[in-house]
């Protein structure tokens, strides 16, 4: 038996009938040809695009290609010298590099990875510490040292990337997380292996704790007159302390 279709009721007026009507009765040829595939003898169409996948995004669409991951990470370090760790994004930094976020976390995956590679990277100079220790006699090591890491901070060019660090380092825990690992593992500990006298580790951490202490006070915080002293004569008044740190007597 068949059955008409009911009218439409006060709350349902003509035109939302014929609506989902419409909707359906397309719905259903739409079912039917998915099930039934082309007509015969009818050209197939263009296959539509295949569904984005989770991942890497295609080529096409994110900037991917020679440089890519260069790009993003220096306008990784860029976002994180002018934002700080809080502020900065994945969503900015992807900006900046003309990539898909999504490529972002292809390379590097969250924020503090990616932190953690733009500090090795602005910090990879500092890193030559240890062979300075090494290079003469241990009872002149203080003064190498101590010229040596104050002068990466008188060059604009190696200064930049490294105060962005200090100050998301001050700022933010998971920053300083990453900064303290970097500089106890790949450089503190490895002078430390170079120092004969007891407490190696221990005499490395206080001298790098009195450098790190003028750093701040010259190019953090700017206060005079250690701010404006000519770098010679901070490092001749800062050396000796730090060579008592590295192999002098405790006790003296």
């Amino acid at each position: 038996m068949t059955t008409s279709e009911e009218p439409p009721t006060g709350d349902q007026d003509s035109s939302e009938v014929q609506d989902s009507a419409e909707v359906r009765d397309s719905a259903e040829v739409r079912d039917s040809a998915e099930v039934q595939g082309p007509a015969q003898g009818q050209a197939d169409g263009p296959t539509p695009p295949a569904p984005r996948r989770r991942g890497r995004p295609a080529r096409t669409d994110a900037g991917d290609g020679p440089g890519a991951r260069e790009r993003i990470l220096a306008a990784a370090r860029a976002e994180f010298a002018e934002r700080g760790y809080d502020k900065a994004s994945i969503r900015g930094m992807a900006r900046s590099a003309g990539v898909d976020p999504a490529l972002v976390h292809h390379y590097f995956g969250p924020k503090e990875r990616i932190f953690a590679a733009a500090v090795e990277t602005a910090f990879a100079p500092a890193l030559d510490a240890q062979a300075v220790v090494v290079q003469g006699p241990l009872d002149s090591a203080g003064e190498r040292l101590t010229r040596f890491v104050l002068g990466l901070w008188e060059d604009p060019v190696t200064r930049e990337p490294l105060l962005a660090i200090v100050r998301s380092a001050v700022a933010n825990e998971a920053a300083a997380e990453v900064f303290r690992n970097l500089v106890y593992t790949r450089l503190m500990t490895r002078i430390a292996a170079e120092l004969t006298a007891t407490d190696a580790q221990l005499r490395s951490e206080l001298a790098a704790a009195h450098l790190v202490g003028v750093i701040m006070l010259r190019h953090v915080i700017k206060i005079e007159p250690l701010a404006s002293r000519e770098i010679d004569q901070v490092v001749a008044m800062v050396a000796p302390a730090v060579q008592r740190h590295l192999t002098g007597d405790p006790a003296g």
